[in-house]
């Protein structure tokens, strides 16, 4: 194969009748190189929430570069980023908000984590079980994958505890209150390398973890515990937020009331773009930039980014997309629960929003590892495009557009559903 020949072999998984080179995509299809059309039910690793190369935001990006493509963010900002940075404010729930524009997810989260580092003086940081933050070295620090962690684990800044994700289907299960009183214990301990704890770091829902929801009321029992700890707390909404799981911010409705936010995925419309918001008191703790910021980068406030991503969330508010996403949700939860609730190998179909994750198991009730990565590869040799999630890769995780049409969804159904039942 061509890319193995000239790209690192850690990078793309490769097996008979995998990967597929993309060609085009356009709403909720893809196109390979060889003219095959597929559903992307994985919305390209959740990016997609309003479909591949909407409209609104090709004609943006063509826009835009016929102006502008790049600028000098930290220097001589594009009038882009100005924009985009007042929408974003907007959302999150400070009227005093700011924001640091970003790359990738996992620099979203190195900034809030620096942030809270400065504005409380104390390093050490509490993240929970399964909890997945990036791949860089301080957001994999906070990362729950010994898969990741492992060749870098020397590296790695040790002032982290993890605690539990409550009333999971795995072996160290515990209860909602016994998970809160660990939590309290962790803040009130500090940090194996003896850090005071500053911050704690969670998604709303746990994803590339396998879909986990939190119990009712988890969420905001832990910021009551993180704020009599004075403990800030970081939300990771780079997967959850901008709409997928039917509101602006998961956190809203979870009942999580952060600190700092960040976002990212669905922002950029397909661009590489996110974002760390917080409190104008919480980011006045940087020092004033005295001609050299202490944290930036080369991209920073792209303006082909903050133009489509000032697009997107122009569809975002005009299509009424969060609720779009709800109801879509619930309809395929729904259909796929009734379309296998006989089959023994799945222990269970959950959702929040266009978040939803199928969970295998073996017959003695373990979970079925690697299981999902057959049922990904099965389904793609069908049209469908999938991926596994779950530390044992024993999920099937869906987080398609919020505009699969009716045929889309009843025809994705069926075939996942016949795979799901007859793989062995």
């Amino acid at each position: 194969m061509r890319l193995r020949e000239v790209e690192s072999r850690n990078i793309t998984y490769v097996d008979s009748g995998w990967p597929i080179f993309w060609k085009e995509a356009s709403g909720s299809n893809v196109r390979d190189v060889d003219d095959n059309i597929y559903i992307d039910l994985s919305g390209a690793f959740g990016v997609a929430l309003i479909g591949h190369a909407h409209p609104k935001v090709v004609h943006a990006l063509q826009g835009q570069g016929q102006e502008l493509i790049h600028g000098m963010g930290d220097i001589h900002p594009p009038v882009r980023k100005i924009e985009l940075i007042e929408r974003l404010c907007g959302i999150v729930p400070w009227v005093d908000a700011q924001a640091v524009l970003t790359t990738t997810g996992s620099e979203a989260v190195e900034v809030a984590l620096k942030t809270a580092r400065i504005a409380t003086g104390k390093p050490g940081i509490v993240a929970l079980r399964g909890g997945y933050h990036g791949l860089t070295m301080g957001a994999l620090a906070v990362t729950d994958r010994a898969h990741f962690r492992s060749y870098f684990e020397d590296q790695l800044y040790q002032g982290v505890t993890f605690a539990p994700f409550p009333e999971c289907n795995d072996a160290s299960q515990v209860t909602t209150d016994e998970a809160l009183a660990l939590l309290r214990a962790a803040f009130q301990q500090g940090a194996p390398n003896g850090d005071p704890i500053g911050a704690v770091i969670v998604e709303p829902v746990q994803g590339r973890a396998g879909v986990r929801i939190p119990p009712d009321g988890f969420m905001a029992a832990l910021s009551d515990v993180a704020i009599e700890e004075g403990v800030m707390v970081i939300a990771d909404e780079i997967f959850t937020g901008l709409g997928r799981c039917g509101s602006m911010l998961a956190s809203e409705q979870l009942g999580l009331r952060p600190d700092i936010v960040c976002l990212g995925k669905i922002l950029g419309g397909g661009l590489p773009l996110s974002a760390c918001l917080s409190s104008r008191s919480v980011l006045s703790a940087w020092p004033e930039n005295d001609g050299e910021a202490i944290h930036t980068n080369t991209f920073l406030g792209h303006p082909l980014s903050c133009a489509t991503a000032l697009a997107v969330l122009d569809v975002l508010e005009h299509l009424g997309v969060p609720e779009c996403a709800r109801v879509l949700g619930s309809r395929l939860l729904s259909e796929l629960q009734e379309s296998l609730k006989d089959t023994e190998k799945v222990l269970e179909v959950r959702g929040y929003g266009l978040m939803i994750g199928i969970e295998l198991v073996t017959a003695d009730g373990s979970p079925w590892k690697g299981g999902a990565v057959r049922v990904a590869e099965a389904a793609l040799g069908q049209g469908l495009i999938l991926l596994p999630a779950g530390e044992h890769g024993h999920v099937v995780e869906l987080t398609p557009s919020a505009f699969l049409s009716e045929n889309q969804v009843a025809h994705s159904v069926a075939v996942l559903s016949s795979i799901i039942q007859a793989i062995h």
